[in-house]
């Protein structure tokens, strides 16, 4: 691997308390987000704290590993490569490509021979077998693709309105560091990252065998992003575009989005009670980018939609759980948890008149707790302003001190 990279120094910081410790720390997330970089920044941080170590690294995806995808050949490997007497470190990158990897791990752990950190990109990985058989003994850390802090460094930009238009518009893939900004250029490369998540993660790994309904209903969530779905309406619509799909295929379809962290499902929730709601729900892009290059970027019909996807993964990105708030008949954009707290957030790109006021305040002051409570705009002039104890801010300030 290429030893250049920019340090992401809030994912180590979330691995290094259980460096030594007998537990497998899990780096999850979609294809491309910088997994195998943040494992390239692990292993120069445990040589600085074991400079004797013996690390043994492995990238299942490589062809000349192609050898190792059973949890028999993965463990014989590895133990041939340990040494005494040295602390030993095995670093497995896309590890759900072993057969059965867990087994593997399983004994490894058991039998206290090296310390494991993995990544993988399905969500599968972390149900069923793997559950159960290192239930309690494995950490999740998710990543994601670049925060807007993130951006500005990788790039060497400054904050400002038209850095974070760039943002909404090119997303924050790490790749892009190597290609440069160039809308049409970025576009090029993010349909064929598009392709690749679609390929590998969805339909080879599901058995997807509609794939240009996939495609369709991708292009469908990007075109409804942050409006209030359900399979069943999803199914009603393609009807109304004569096209018969049942309403068990759409859910499938949906889920093995969701297990490829391509999208995210955002369930609604009473703001009184956390009652979840089973019908009806939100879908955000792991990124905008990526989101855009299946629908052309039309700043005044996108931009609402795209910032909204921000804010959510931006509280994603600072361990928040997050539903779509409901009171009565009122519905808030963003009610997101964390350590006992709570917050909640209404998006939107200009308030433009008193309607518009009374709409994204009047949701929030219409919830009777003393939980903070923002309205996120791109409106530079009532940045930092309040309302009836509600404050509007600016994205920009928002995604970059707000955690």
């Amino acid at each position: 691997m290429s030893t250049n990279y920019i340090k992401r120094p809030a994912y180590i910081d979330k691995i290094k308390p259980f460096i030594g410790k007998q537990i497998i720390k899990v780096l999850t997330g979609q294809r491309r987000v910088g997994k195998s970089y943040i494992l390239l920044q692990l292993m120069d941080e445990i040589r600085a704290m074991h400079p004797d170590a013996n690390i043994i690294y492995i990238n299942i995806e490589y062809s000349e590993n192609e050898s190792l995808r059973t949890h028999t050949a993965l463990y014989q490997y590895v133990s041939e490569r340990l040494k005494e007497n040295v602390p030993n470190f095995l670093l497995v990158d896309e590890v759900q490509e072993v057969q059965s990897f867990e087994l593997c791990l399983r004994s490894l752990l058991a039998e206290s021979k090296c310390d494991i950190t993995c990544t993988g990109s399905n969500a599968q990985m972390l149900s069923g077998e793997l559950a159960t058989t290192l239930s309690g003994r494995y950490v999740q850390i998710p990543v994601y693709s670049l925060s807007y802090a993130e951006f500005l460094e990788f790039h060497h930009l400054k904050d400002t309105n038209e850095s974070l238009v760039l943002y909404l518009h090119l997303g924050g893939m790490p790749y892009l560091i190597h290609i440069g900004l160039e809308a049409e250029v970025v576009m090029e490369y993010l349909k064929n990252v598009n392709s690749t998540i679609l390929l590998k993660d969805v339909v080879a790994r599901e058995n997807i065998r509609n794939v240009s309904f996939l495609e369709n209903l991708t292009a469908y969530l990007a075109d409804n992003t942050g409006s209030l779905l359900s399979a069943f309406n999803i199914s009603k619509y393609l009807k109304s575009q004569r096209q018969q799909i049942p309403t068990q295929t759409i859910l499938n379809y949906l889920r093995a989005l969701t297990h490829a962290y391509y999208v995210h499902k955002v369930q609604r929730a009473e703001v009184k009670g956390l009652k979840i709601f089973e019908i009806g729900e939100k879908y955000y892009f792991e990124d905008t980018g990526l989101r855009n290059a299946l629908r052309r970027f039309d700043f005044r019909s996108d931009v609402q939609k795209v910032m909204e996807n921000v804010v959510y993964l931006h509280l994603l990105r600072n361990g928040y759980r997050v539903f779509v708030g409901v009171k009565g008949n009122k519905e808030i954009d963003f009610m997101a948890e964390k350590n006992d707290e709570r917050l909640y957030i209404q998006v939107a790109y200009m308030l433009v008149d008193d309607q518009a006021i009374q709409r994204e305040f009047g949701n929030l002051m219409a919830i009777e707790d003393n939980y903070p409570k923002y309205v996120v705009t791109m409106d530079e002039l009532a940045a930092g302003t309040a309302y009836k104890g509600i404050r509007q801010i600016h994205l920009r300030d928002f995604l970059i001190n707000y955690k």
